[in-house]
């Protein structure tokens, strides 16, 4: 069972990397958080429910940035 402080830990690793490296795709924060999908995804809507990241699709990705 997954539990609230563990999600928590996946929007942290998600935030710190849009921190450091500004806008990401999906598939690029994939890759540098080495979430799983379903982690990920996890992870952005926490913060996006928190109001820290927005969200814009692009062609071939969403991409990722952290608000303000």
């Amino acid at each position: 069972m997954i539990n609230v402080e563990t999600m928590g830990m996946w929007a942290g690793e998600v935030w710190n990397a849009l921190a450091q490296d500004g806008t990401l795709g999906v598939k690029k924060l994939k890759k540098v958080t080495k979430l799983k999908e379903k982690e990920l995804y996890a992870a952005i809507g926490w913060l996006a429910r928190e109001g820290k990241v927005s969200l814009a699709e692009d062609e071939n990705d969403v991409m990722v940035s952290l608000i303000g």
